[in-house]
């Protein structure tokens, strides 16, 4: 499959998305609300077989959050992202974890860190922080450490 062809495939499944590109991948970016189900026919649908969740993170804009999710077919070696925008003040996604077994690794560590809630997950709690630290999330541009004061 040709990058054209790759991206006329995903533009077919997600008709509402907005595509970027110009860069390496295909970057789609869609609605929270589109998520699931797209995913669902990116794993399901032969010509993609996105059978590989290979990185899921998200990003503070201080306005928003956006979940990124990079995925890819190893049968057909294409590869694509997935940007996903989130209210910041409650932010929240359908987990993929019942799609692609590794994000609920990686969605444990976003919710630990960011405080995104994944609807779905099946042990959504603190995977490297002690016990303690529920709802502080480090990583977003907001936090304020007290020992080391630093401020973004």
């Amino acid at each position: 499959m040709t990058h054209e062809m790759l991206i006329e495939k995903l533009k077919a499944i997600c008709p509402d998305a907005e595509m970027q590109t110009e860069g390496k991948w295909p970057v789609l970016i869609l609605a929270s609300n589109e998520w699931l189900s797209c995913a669902n026919q990116f794993r399901n649908d032969p010509v993609l077989n996105a059978d590989y969740l290979f990185c899921l993170t998200c990003i503070d804009w201080k306005t928003h959050l956006t979940m990124v999710y990079h995925l890819s077919s190893t049968a057909h070696r294409q590869s694509f992202v997935v940007q996903v925008k989130l209210d910041r003040t409650q932010p929240e996604i359908d987990s993929v974890s019942q799609i692609w077994r590794t994000a609920e690794f990686h969605e444990r560590e976003v919710y630990e860190m960011f405080g995104v809630q994944f609807h779905g997950h099946p042990d959504l709690r603190l995977l490297i922080l002690p016990d303690g630290w529920e709802g502080k999330n480090p990583l977003r541009k907001d936090f304020e450490d007290p020992i080391n004061m630093i401020k973004l």
